[in-house]
């Protein structure tokens, strides 16, 4: 139950939620200026989960179809971000279930786009704390970025996502993917600790990361592994 005095505090901190609120009072203008702000980030999130720029499109929509049904419904709880990225999460997590039960999904075959404030090819080197040995182009190195966060399980990859191109705290993170703090963080440290093995192989030596990550698997075959049940 969330009480008034929580309400407020996020209606007066938050422009966004102020938004939503008109939005709730049946506002069409305000509605429209909250996609305007948020349908790129949200297709950006989504593309990169799913690996198919149409199909993200479609769940953007879906989203915000949401975000309208929901608007009689809306308390603010929380930010209006960390609102949103929960039911982005939520559609992302319904896509990918039917994609995997049709087996047609393919994370390696995600099409180029823009990706927020950074360069794409920064995120996962970030994530790793190395930069490469040797220069590389930007198309090769959005590449290579997008092979290696392929190889992250699905909610390993929306809290990097989240992370680096929302810039959302553990706690808002936690909340948007409904994880405890201390989950969301040990979730986010697997995230860079696999992102680093996938990556060494490149940074070294120019290797793309799913050869490298294929070979670390085969080294690894037989040893038991955390998975992310168990966070």
């Amino acid at each position: 139950m969330v009480t008034d005095s929580t309400a407020l505090r996020y209606e007066l901190r938050d422009p966004d939620v102020r938004l939503m609120l008109q939005v709730r009072d049946d506002n069409a203008a305000a509605f429209e200026e909250l996609m305007l702000r948020y349908q790129n980030r949200v297709l950006n999130i989504l593309q990169h989960m799913v690996g198919d720029r149409d199909l993200a499109e479609d769940l953007a929509q879906e989203v915000f179809l949401r975000v309208y049904r929901a608007r009689k419904r809306y308390v603010p709880a929380a930010k209006f971000t960390t609102w949103l990225f929960t039911i982005t999460n939520n559609v992302a997590s319904n896509a990918l279930r039917t994609l995997s039960r049709r087996k047609e999904i393919n994370l390696e075959a995600q099409r180029s786009g823009e990706m927020g404030a950074r360069p794409l090819e920064h995120l996962a080197l970030e994530q790793s704390g190395r930069m490469p040995t040797r220069q590389a182009d930007r198309s090769e190195a959005a590449e290579i970025v997008r092979e290696a966060i392929g190889t992250l399980g699905d909610r390993q990859r929306m809290a990097v996502l989240l992370s680096k191109f929302e810039d959302m705290s553990y706690a808002d993170i936690a909340e948007a993917m409904e994880l405890s703090v201390q989950a969301t963080k040990s979730l986010l440290s697997r995230a860079r600790g696999k992102l680093k093995v996938v990556l060494e192989p490149y940074l070294n030596q120019g290797v793309s990361p799913q050869t490298g990550f294929a070979e670390t698997q085969e080294l690894s075959a037989g040893q038991p592994e955390s998975t992310e049940n168990d966070v």
